[in-house]
């Protein structure tokens, strides 16, 4: 697949088929993906990856929190900030609008929405996922390397003709997954990611992208010439 293809083709898959994914692929994946650029190196990622019988008990544990409306956990990072400026309140917004629309959940449909996000703890149906860690003594920038490294193994899964979604919500059911995982006391969820073959059976509505000139500026040399003047 042309890397073209495989940015602009990634997505959060919120419906996957009951197909396995091969050991070997995710292996294979995995292996490119620490290849991830990180500062001085230090590849702060720690991933635990779930399939089969581990990933079904996870499925199960978090679907009787659920049910039994069990409290989240204590969030260990703030997922987003108390009050969004412009223009990021509105593109939460938009994005909220259209997830809910594509599922026929209106907005006051509290039920409706709770249930929708209670998918996220099925990880969707998809037949395996990961769980990205990092050491909770490192800083910012070290967190930024996580999204680097996680973007890289997103983009080789589509390379593999695979479909992913990246989870912050199981930062909230990290107690869960570290009855799973074992992760030693040092290390912080960031992440779940979900991943399988897509259901092309699942409608999803594609979320759009702000225009170039609203998140990029070009520097040009005339503007230099103009200020130095």
């Amino acid at each position: 697949m042309d890397l073209y293809e495989a940015v602009k083709s990634r997505r959060a898959v919120r419906g996957f088929a009951d197909r396995p994914v091969p050991r070997e692929v995710l292996e294979r994946v995995l292996s490119a993906a620490a290849w991830s650029p990180s500062g001085s190196n230090l590849q702060p990622w720690r991933v635990y990856v779930l399939t089969g019988e581990p990933l079904a008990e996870l499925k199960k544990r978090a679907g009787e929190r659920v049910a039994a409306g069990d409290a989240w956990d204590e969030r260990e990072y703030e997922m987003y900030p108390t009050a969004l400026k412009s223009p990021y309140r509105e593109r939460r917004s938009a994005f909220g609008k259209e997830r809910y629309k594509s599922l026929g959940v209106a907005r006051e449909d509290w039920e409706g929405r709770q249930r929708a996000a209670s998918e996220n703890w099925q990880c969707f149906g998809a037949p395996a996922a990961l769980f990205c860690y990092i050491d909770r003594d490192m800083g910012l920038p070290q967190w930024a390397d996580l999204g680097m490294y996680l973007q890289t193994v997103m983009l080789l899964l589509r390379a593999e003709g695979l479909h992913s979604c990246p989870q912050m919500a199981w930062s909230v059911y990290r107690k869960t997954v570290a009855e799973i995982v074992h992760p030693p006391d040092d290390l912080v969820l960031f992440c779940g990611m979900s991943i399988g073959f897509e259901n092309a059976n699942v409608d999803y509505i594609r979320t759009g992208r702000a225009p170039l000139e609203e998140t990029v500026t070009f520097v040009e040399s005339s503007a230099l010439r103009s200020h130095a003047a």
